[in-house]
């Protein structure tokens, strides 16, 4: 009976993890909205951490949505290299 709950336990707690991570994961491989994404999504963008997450965050609040990939490089420390390492990934608009 122990073995039983215990490996009860341990698929519990594998499908939590999983809820967890399963949106960091997709976020990962496909499109962000940089006008919609939060900063944990922002932050599986090449190059930008968390600082820069939330400089992009308030730089939309403050100018309105960004219209192209390149418009990120008005968001200070923000250059043409960040920009290419994403542009795969990088949408405006809901596609």
């Amino acid at each position: 009976m122990r073995k039983k709950a215990m490996a009860v336990v341990t698929a519990l707690t594998v499908a939590l993890m999983m809820t967890w991570a399963v949106p960091a994961i997709a976020a990962d491989m496909g499109k962000i909205n940089i006008n919609t994404a939060n900063a944990e999504e922002l932050m599986t963008l090449k190059g930008i951490g968390e600082s820069y997450a939330k400089s992009i965050i308030e730089y939309r609040e403050t100018n309105g949505p960004f219209q192209t990939a390149e418009d990120l490089m008005k968001v200070k420390g923000i250059g043409e290299k960040t920009i290419a390492n994403n542009k795969d990934r990088i949408i405006t608009a809901d596609q």
